[in-house]
């Protein structure tokens, strides 16, 4: 079998923040194709990853049993090859693993960058997020409950969540549980007019 040579992605593009990194392992994780980072958040004051990204990376890169180079802090380039579709599964993921003194590193973004690949995962998904459920330049949860969760519901996707436990900036220690609906067969998204309502 050959192996798909590396999508190379400059990370700088736009406002050269974390978003681009995650959308990117997502749809590495979904579309199986693997990916080459180069200046990852280089439009950031400390730029590299912080480790809300490394949790997110090592996230996507476990449920996928991804090969990865150069995921470590403040890299600002990495490889990721997924080497399997998304697992379900129950897995609990702490930012605060990659930060002295714990991290306030958004919970709900690192939510996010798993939730699209767990829906398509054979079966249902539980995850225990540790980190920073409030925090400024990230939704906070109930943005993510009250706003991001129903829109996507109605194209299909479906999960719950519950907060357990709030995390603010610096320490963050917030904890959020969600159970991720998987099954979802590829390319199948419902449009928001189908809904009839």
């Amino acid at each position: 079998m050959v192996e798909q040579p590396f999508l190379e992605i400059d990370a700088s593009y736009g406002e050269g923040g974390g978003q681009i990194l995650r959308t990117a392992l997502t749809l590495s994780v979904l579309t199986g194709t693997p990916v080459h980072l180069r200046n990852i958040r280089a439009g950031r004051r400390n730029p590299g990853l912080a480790p809300q990204h490394l949790t997110a990376l090592r996230a996507l890169a476990h449920i996928s049993q991804a090969e990865v180079e150069k995921d470590h802090l403040r890299s600002t380039e990495l490889r990721f090859r997924p080497r399997s579709m998304p697992q379900s599964g129950e897995y609990a993921f702490d930012v605060s693993e990659f930060a002295q003194g714990g991290s306030a590193g958004s919970v709900t973004l690192i939510f996010q960058a798993l939730f699209l690949p767990l829906c398509f995962a054979q079966g249902g998904s539980l995850l225990d997020l540790t980190g920073g459920t409030h925090v400024a330049w990230s939704p906070p949860y109930d943005y993510l409950a009250e706003v991001y969760l129903p829109t996507l519901s109605k194209m299909g996707f479906q999960a719950d969540c519950r907060l357990e436990r709030w995390g603010f900036y610096p320490i963050g220690g917030g904890r959020m549980l969600a159970e991720v609906r998987g099954a979802r067969k590829n390319g199948e998204i419902r449009e928001v007019g189908e809904m009839g309502d």
